[in-house]
């Protein structure tokens, strides 16, 4: 009797130290697939292009654990177009086509003792790959649109009390392990490099970041400094590296609150200085200010300004603003043609919005966007003519329903009227008067523990 005593004993502690460990694990997942018509999608097509069609997948399994002082994470990822690869035959996998990668993998660890600290304070550092998302996510985001994201590798020190938060973030960038000389080729084979068409990683960055919780509101302040390897072009034109790095600064606040009852306003004021990836002495800025007004609980609207600087024809200074590393799909119109991966000079631009936001239902969202896009310098064609500095207009129309906690669906449909200024900065003969851009994206995203 005693040893079955003993033997039940033993099996509810080890069930009960089971669940605690398991109710710090996480698992969970994602589907998310998107088939998209793009007729002119980036940039406006020639009257000889035709439409094209595709459907994208991404897939993920999340795995993170939280113990005592510490918390670590992984987040394994594919991305694939259906069809990419063949169906019966086991093909060699080269580096353009390889979907399959580490999107995060990170751990963080308390400096503070958890059990006899209060709840909302936070002295920790986070080290390893890692999603850097801050404010509206303009310079600093995840860029979750794309299917492959944006991550970082690096560390982060954490400081977070009543409302108040200090976060410090460094990274330094290797091709490899080497026994000499740190220089970093910034453009690894095979995959595009970088942010909104640069075309190179930085080798190293550091930054800081303020944020302090208002009554109705939040309000913070960047630091970010990114630094890319020197070079010198030798007599064929080829990049040949060189020891140092040239170095950006980006700085500004970033604000967001409700005035009154009706009002919420998001606006934001950023400088950059130092010098561009290139070695060229940059001087560079940013503003924008958006309002929406709360019409009813299910409407609302309202006008918002962007503006980023850009550099003149022939300019001995490099005046483009560059917005780091952020998610451009999010404000400068769902079409991407601005600070994505389809460039359109060094010009900058401004951009007049109205935004609508209507919800019908609590599982039914529907956004509207009207654009009126400009370029923030004078625009000339190859023969140095002086065209309208006007780009054209983008509406946007994009519907969101929640079938489940777990599982979504979204639509949408965008169109573009492009100008003739608008074609010549892409580098776009005879182009098409409209272009249309429309998708469906179906999201399971499952927690396997519940």
């Amino acid at each position: 009797m005693k040893t079955a005593i003993r033997i039940v004993i033993a099996g509810l502690s080890a069930l009960l130290v089971g669940s605690e460990a398991f109710a710090q694990f996480s698992l969970s997942g994602q589907l998310r697939t998107r088939t998209e018509l793009l007729h002119g999608q980036g940039s406006p097509l020639s009257k000889n292009d035709k439409p094209a069609f595709f459907t994208s997948q991404r897939t993920r399994l999340n795995a993170g654990y939280k113990g005592y002082r510490m918390h670590f994470f992984t987040a394994l990822q594919d991305v694939r177009v259906w069809g990419q690869d063949a169906s019966t035959n086991n093909r060699v996998t080269n580096q353009p086509q390889n979907g399959l990668m580490l999107h995060e993998a990170w751990g963080e660890i308390s400096l503070l003792d958890t059990n006899k600290t209060r709840l909302g304070k936070v002295f920790s550092v986070k080290i390893g790959r890692q999603e850097l998302l801050y404010d509206d996510s303009r310079l600093l985001g995840n860029l979750d649109w794309l299917q492959q994201a944006r991550r970082h590798d690096g560390v982060l020190l954490k400081f977070e009390n009543d409302g108040f938060l200090a976060h410090i973030g460094a990274a330094y960038n290797q091709n490899r392990e080497t026994r000499s000389a740190t220089l970093y080729d910034g453009v690894p084979v095979g995959y595009p490099a970088g942010t909104n068409g640069i075309g190179t990683m930085y080798k190293s960055m550091q930054f800081v970041y303020l944020g302090k919780k208002l009554k109705k509101g939040n309000a913070s302040f960047l630091v970010f400094k990114d630094d890319f390897q020197k070079y010198k072009l030798d007599s064929a034109g080829a990049k040949n590296l060189r020891p140092g790095t040239w170095k950006r600064i980006t700085a500004g606040p970033y604000v967001q609150t409700a005035l009154g009852k009706f009002w919420n306003l998001t606006a934001s004021v950023y400088y950059q200085t130092g010098k561009d990836k290139d070695g060229k002495s940059l001087s560079a800025w940013m503003y924008s200010v958006r309002g929406l007004y709360n019409m009813t609980r299910s409407f609302s609207i309202g006008p918002g300004f962007d503006y980023t600087s850009g550099s003149a024809a022939g300019s001995a200074k490099n005046h483009t603003f560059d917005p780091l590393y952020g998610t451009p799909h999010k404000f400068w119109g769902q079409m991407d043609y601005f600070y994505a991966a389809n460039g359109f000079g060094r010009g900058g631009l401004a951009d007049f919005y109205i935004n609508t936001l209507i919800k019908p239902s609590s599982k039914l969202t529907i956004q509207a966007d009207l654009h009126q896009f400009s370029s923030a310098t004078p625009v000339r064609n190859a023969q140095d003519q002086k065209l309208s500095s006007n780009f054209g207009s983008e509406l946007d129309v994009i519907a969101t329903y929640n079938l489940t906690n777990m599982i979504s669906f979204q639509g949408g449909y965008c169109t573009f009227l492009p100008t003739g200024s608008l074609a010549a900065v892409k580098n776009v003969k005879d182009p098409q008067k409209m272009a249309n851009w429309a998708y469906l994206m179906i999201n399971i995203k499952p927690d396997f523990l519940k």
